[in-house]
């Protein structure tokens, strides 16, 4: 129960800062972002394996780190997380920025941003933190952050920058993102998560 617990706490965290810092307009939110999720791995990882993310937790079942059972209550207790971060983020910050949205030829670009960012997210995931090569390393919050902080820089104009189905929910939930492009963040960050494990495994294929 810690474990969904601790994965509880790292995505509303996650989610939270995600919506309060667009809610406020904050210009370092990319950095925010990825700072927030860094600390969390940190401090969550060794509870847990710090997914904080549907699409990374997939990852990990594909890749064999997690079982069905776990896949489903991981899966659960972010998308729980994200909407009551999502709520709480609307009741500290009041302000209403506009809401990101797409049209034609937008979607099928955000669509590619979405997977392969998220794709990009749970491969550093899958290496740093479940590789045999490294084990009881200290950088690999580090380097999730900072993929999630490089996503958002390069492609965030594009698609929003969720690279996660919890923070999609939890951005339409609060209203900054239409809910007619939430497809597109489970599908893309879903399939760019399932992708990253099948990698994976086929570059690590002793490695299970």
């Amino acid at each position: 129960m810690r474990r969904y617990a601790t994965e509880f706490i790292g995505t509303f965290f996650l989610v939270f800062t995600v919506c309060a810092a667009v809610r406020s307009g904050a210009s370092l939110a990319p950095l925010a972002i990825g700072a927030v999720l860094a600390a969390m791995i940190f401090a969550g990882g060794h509870l847990s394996g710090g997914h904080f993310n549907p699409a990374v937790s997939l990852a990990a079942f594909v890749r064999g780190r997690l079982s069905l059972i776990d896949l489903a209550c991981y899966a659960a207790a972010q998308l729980v997380a994200g909407v009551v971060a999502a709520f709480v983020a609307g009741y500290v910050v009041t302000a209403q920025p506009s809401r990101f949205t797409l049209t034609g030829g937008d979607i099928p670009r955000a669509f590619v941003a979405e997977l392969l960012f998220t794709f990009a997210l749970a491969y550093v995931v899958l290496n740093v933190a479940t590789s045999k090569d490294h084990p009881n390393n200290s950088f690999y919050g580090l380097a999730i952050g900072l993929t999630v902080l490089a996503g958002a820089v390069a492609v965030g104009g594009v698609s929003g920058g969720a690279f996660n189905p919890a923070v999609g929910v939890g951005v339409v939930v609060a209203a900054l993102a239409d809910v007619k492009i939430l497809w597109i963040y489970l599908v893309a960050t879903l399939a760019g998560g399932a992708a990253a494990g099948y990698v994976f495994r086929l570059l690590n294929p002793d490695d299970n």
